[in-house]
């Protein structure tokens, strides 16, 4: 899984901090390599380091109490990745894992505060990154309210094109991951692809597909459920 070189700090899902407040963050921190498919915690795990990801790609994700899984975000180089835990010092609220072999750097919380204090800046840096993360969850919860399948689902691929495709184009995601994405069955999403491939507005191979009428998806995207 990899970028396609976009420039992603226009992606709005992307929170981060300014790279020298980054810098500044994990300044002499060891450098940790974790291998795809291995966790930074777990939902309700005690929260007791922040990550900074160097590189690679993280998922973060929610879990139901009966073992649903909602993909919340994905994270890339200069994302920081347990934020929250680590400053209310509360469980953790998901769960993260390596989707790719992945590059970090991480604090344990009292690091991070001791930080913050000595460099007043960073908490600057640390409240406009949060708030980052609670628009982006009010424009979730105004897309799962307003907008109907097709239109979540266009967003979600756009979104997806700009950060997870390769140089061809293909993002490499199956049909339930992007169930996962949106909280909606594989039978939904299949029957969406499908339409959608009929149109010619994307392509469709084993594990992936490839936008290719950008605009149309755009439209579709921007359109309100009217049921």
């Amino acid at each position: 899984m990899a970028t396609n070189g976009a420039d992603d700090r226009n992606l709005p899902r992307l929170a981060r901090i300014d790279p020298r407040q980054f810098d500044l963050l994990f300044g002499g921190c060891k450098l940790e390599r974790y291998a795809a498919g291995q966790h930074l915690f777990v939902q309700e795990d005690t929260s007791d380091r922040i990550y900074g990801v160097m590189s690679g790609t993280v998922e973060i994700s929610i879990y139901s109490p009966g073992g649903q899984k909602l993909v919340a975000n994905i994270e890339l180089s200069r994302s920081l990745v347990g934020e929250i835990g680590a400053l209310d010092g509360r469980p953790r609220t998901a769960t993260a894992i390596c989707l790719t072999a992945c590059e970090l750097v991480s604090l344990s919380r009292s690091q991070l505060f001791d930080r913050i204090e000595k460099n007043p800046p960073l908490a600057r840096g640390m409240i406009e990154l949060l708030c980052a993360r609670l628009r982006w969850v009010s424009g979730e919860l105004g897309d799962q309210a307003f907008f109907g399948i097709e239109a979540r689902l266009a967003k979600r691929l756009v979104f997806l094109s700009g950060v997870m495709a390769d140089s061809a184009g293909w993002i490499p995601i199956s049909q339930s991951e992007l169930g996962e994405f949106l909280g909606a069955t594989r039978e939904s999403v299949n029957k969406t692809l499908n339409d959608w491939r009929s149109r010619q507005m994307i392509a469709i191979r084993r594990g992936g597909l490839r936008i290719t009428n950008a605009a149309a998806l755009n439209q579709i995207a921007e359109s309100q459920d009217d049921d």
